[in-house]
């Protein structure tokens, strides 16, 4: 428990501590209570609740700014997450919550509140898949500066992912490891259209909302090839881990959005295995690429 500035116990919650593996990330959890007062002058709130029990990289509360219930979000900033501001700049609301107001130095953003606010995944009556293609037909649209490219960042999986396999006492059949690096290797290689991408669009981070039904939040925004928006639904276990399950969203949502199946499965093979020697699961994303891979 630290104490903030403000005169309050400010809780680091145990998901982060993680964070504390890393030099910055022990710097930026240890400067979170002098961060968290230095957010609430500069977005003028005047009320803070208690955090969400949510994110592996944020501290994010409910709050009250300028006389609007608000969300303010506490980032711990890395390559993934660096250009959420701007993403959510440029959706303009569309398929994504606004955002009101941003301080870069601080890390901080200041967000709209959804209400009610309970995740689709938890949502057991809606048609997940039809909620996600009516999502991405609003959320892919064209974009360039200041957005990492996907390209760029298959590349870095690229260079990691044998040694990650090495460092992981080699989890997986080489013969996956090796077609993930082999497809993004020829996915890399062909010129397409540039639209901005969520690479972390689950069930996880879309939230009910008044406004629209349903918005996402959490955006790890890249620019690219439309195939790969597919990728991180695709590889969504809380979506049903199962081979039928896993193609059945490929072929779907492929299909609902016209976009290229091919380049779709090969995408989600290549971001999948690069995502999971990270995972506290890595099993589940072994599954998923074998699946794609060899079903």
């Amino acid at each position: 428990m630290a104490q903030s500035s403000i005169g309050t116990p400010l809780h680091i919650p145990s998901r982060l501590l993680w964070l504390k593996r890393m030099e910055e990330g022990r710097a930026w959890i240890e400067n979170l209570p002098l961060v968290l007062p230095a957010a609430c002058s500069r977005f003028e709130i005047t009320n803070v609740g208690d955090p969400f029990d949510s994110g592996n990289v944020s501290l994010v509360f409910p709050v009250e700014a300028s006389g609007i219930d608000a969300v303010l979000k506490l980032q711990f900033v890395h390559r993934e997450t660096f250009h959420e501001a701007d993403a959510l700049a440029l959706w303009n609301g569309n398929g994504a919550i606004r955002i009101l107001d941003h301080e870069p130095e601080l890390g901080a953003l200041l967000l709209e509140r959804c209400r009610p606010g309970h995740l689709l995944a938890d949502d057991p009556t809606n048609d997940h898949l039809a909620v996600f293609s009516e999502l991405l037909d609003k959320l892919l649209v064209p974009a360039g500066q200041p957005f990492t490219k996907l390209n760029d960042e298959a590349m870095l999986w690229i260079r990691s992912m044998e040694t990650d396999w090495l460092k992981g006492e080699k989890p997986c059949d080489k013969r996956l490891l090796d077609l993930a690096i082999s497809s993004l290797n020829e996915l890399i290689t062909d010129q397409t259209s540039n639209v901005l991408l969520h690479q972390d669009l689950h069930g996880h981070n879309v939230l009910a909302a008044e406004r629209n039904p349903w918005l996402v939040i959490d955006p790890k925004p890249l620019i690219g090839d439309p195939a790969f928006s597919l990728s991180p639904i695709v590889r969504s276990a809380e979506l049903g881990h199962s081979k039928s399950e896993t193609l059945y969203r490929l072929d779907r949502l492929s299909e609902e959005l016209g976009l290229d199946r091919e380049r779709a499965r090969l995408w989600t093979i290549g971001q999948t295995l690069a995502w999971a020697f990270g995972s506290p699961n890595p099993q589940l994303h072994f599954d998923t690429a074998t699946w794609l891979a060899y079903g």
